[in-house]
């Protein structure tokens, strides 16, 4: 009796996953974080947002950082200036990526060495037009070190 329960049980959830992921209103693709050196105490998170709603993109936390942040990275006075954001727009039907040079999650006060080849756990909230908050678990590829935007694109380096 008790496994024809469990059974039930767990086709019931899993005939709700599909469901449930067709009802999200933002998916992330793509995530990667640039991998470090043993001493360096800061990364970042780079990925593709897209979203059917629209909002914002307004805050992101890791248990492998102290400090987790969204920046911008933009030319001021033939100068890369990088400063924190308070939210980052997510237009809806619109591809948003995160990416050097750019818009990224700042991963600050690193708790370990991020190497080539291990996961990072990063979540990110986002808000919609109307308050809500959403917040979706990403697992994000380490990259070696010297990966530039260009080679995080290539094929072989989106495949997770």
């Amino acid at each position: 009796m008790r496994t024809a329960i469990g059974s039930l049980i767990i086709a019931v959830a899993l005939a709700g996953a599909p469901l449930a992921n067709a009802l999200a209103k933002t998916t992330v693709s793509d995530a990667w974080v640039r991998g470090t050196v043993a001493q360096q105490k800061t990364s970042g998170m780079f990925c593709r947002i897209t979203s059917t709603s629209g909002g914002r993109l307004v805050a992101a936390s890791s248990p492998v950082a102290g400090v987790v942040e969204i920046h911008e990275m933009t030319m001021v006075d033939d100068m890369m200036r990088m400063r924190p954001v308070a939210g980052l727009d997510r237009p809806a039907g619109k591809l948003v990526e995160l990416k050097p040079s750019g818009y990224h999650v700042m991963l600050m006060e690193l708790k370990q060495q991020l190497k080539a080849g291990d996961t990072v756990p990063v979540t990110l909230v986002i808000e919609d037009k109307d308050g809500t908050r959403e917040s979706i678990e990403v697992n994000a590829q380490v990259k070696p070190l010297a990966t530039t935007k260009h080679d995080a694109m290539k094929p072989d380096a989106m495949k997770q």
